[in-house]
């Protein structure tokens, strides 16, 4: 499971909730069901709590976290309106470039490795 989580506070909450969910199809139907990787998106640098929220996320879940971060872009907010991706609506912006180097990030990981 690839885990996206907004650098925002409820996102924390809803991680946490998700968490136990996973834990729930693990015991009873997928006991292999593992999280992969966790991408921290709709990051703001301008602002602390993004910061707090990723070093939260990091200090928790250490290496499942992808160094790559998404940012807050405009661009990506406005791609859906126009039915596409922000890879296709605007594939030189920022938020773009995150998104392909959190692709080939995730994909060097190779399989997770059970413990």
């Amino acid at each position: 499971i690839l885990i996206p989580i907004q650098c925002e506070y409820y996102a924390l909450e809803g991680l946490g909730q998700l968490l136990k969910t996973i834990e729930l199809v693990r015991a009873h139907l997928n006991p292999t069901l593992e999280v992969s990787a966790i991408l921290l998106t709709m990051s703001d640098a301008r602002t602390r709590l993004s910061g707090q929220v990723a070093e939260e996320v990091r200090a928790h879940f250490g290496d499942a976290v992808l160094d790559t971060t998404i940012p807050r872009a405009v661009r990506l907010s406005e791609a859906p309106s126009h039915g596409q991706t922000v890879l296709t609506y605007d594939p030189a912006s920022a938020a773009a470039d995150a998104y392909r180097r959190a692709a080939i990030e995730f994909g060097d990981r190779g399989p997770v490795q059970s413990e």
